[in-house]
C-alpha cells in the first residue's frame, strides 16, 4: 500500500479478534454497491492532517470494496438521513456536483444517496482524467462535474455560479484526501483533465456541465 501515513502505525486501520481488517475486491459490473462506512476507523483529524500530501507515485494495485467505498462517501456521500445532505458543504445547499468513479474496466456514476456506483461506461477512460502520465495506472480517478442548471432562477451572475461549483468540489476532493490519508492511501487533486472528452463520454450537455475538479486516490 502507499506509504503515505509516515507518522506511526497507530495511524493504520489497526486488525484485531475482535475487529479484523476486511479486503473485500472489488467486482465490477452495471452497479457497484458499496459498504456502509463505520464511524469509527482510520487515523484521528489530527494525524490525517499531518500526513495529508499530493502524490504522483502510484502503483496499479486496485482498491479493495472497503476502500472504495470509504474513499467515495467521504467525498460526496449522505451524512444525514433525515435531509439527504452530505458530507461536503455545498453553497445555498444546491448541491451541483456530480461525482464520477475511473476505475480500470469502466466508468460510473455515484449515487449517493443509494450509496452505490451505476456503470455509465465501458472501458478504461482514465486518460481522459488527467494531464499525467500517473492516473493511467492509479486504481481510481475521480471527476467532479459540475451541474450548472441547479442555479437555474437563482440570479446568480455566470462567473460567480462556476467559482461556486469550484469551491464545493474542493470541498468533495479534501474530503477525499483526509480518508486517503487516514487509511494509508495516497491522493492527489489535480486541475488537469481532457473536459470536452469527459462530457462527451458522460454524455452530458457542455452548455449545462462543466468539470470543476478531478483527484487521483491509489497505492
Amino acid at each position: 500500500m502507499g506509504a503515505l501515513i509516515v507518522l506511526t502505525a497507530c495511524a493504520a486501520p489497526k486488525q484485531t479478534e475482535n475487529n479484523p481488517v476486511k479486503t473485500t475486491p472489488v467486482v465490477e459490473g452495471a452497479e457497484i454497491e458499496l459498504l456502509a462506512v463505520p464511524q469509527e476507523g482510520g487515523a484521528t483529524i489530527n494525524e490525517a492532517l499531518w500526513a495529508r500530501k499530493s502524490s504522483r507515485d502510484f502503483t496499479a494495485e486496485a482498491l479493495t470494496l472497503e476502500e472504495l467505498s470509504g474513499v467515495i462517501w467521504a467525498a460526496a456521500g449522505v451524512n444525514r438521513s433525515e435531509n439527504q445532505h452530505l458530507t461536503a458543504p455545498s453553497a445555498l445547499a444546491l448541491y451541483p456536483i456530480r461525482t464520477y468513479a475511473f476505475l480500470a474496466e469502466g466508468v460510473y456514476r455515484y449515487d449517493a444517496a443509494a450509496h452505490r456506483l451505476v456503470r455509465v461506461a465501458e472501458g478504461d477512460h482514465r486518460p481522459l482524467t488527467a494531464m499525467q502520465e500517473f492516473a493511467n495506472q492509479a486504481a481510481l480517478n475521480l471527476v467532479y462535474v459540475a451541474d450548472l442548471s441547479v442555479y437555474g432562477g437563482k440570479h446568480i451572475p455566470t462567473e460567480k455560479v462556476k467559482s461556486l461549483c469550484g469551491l464545493d468540489a474542493a470541498g468533495y476532493a479534501e474530503n477525499a484526501n483526509l480518508y486517503a490519508a487516514a487509511h494509508n492511501l495516497k491522493a492527489i487533486t489535480r486541475g488537469s483533465y481532457k473536459e470536452a472528452e469527459l462530457l462527451q463520454l458522460l454524455g452530458l450537455d457542455p452548455e449545462n456541465h462543466c468539470v470543476a475538479l478531478a483527484q487521483t486516490i491509489g497505492k
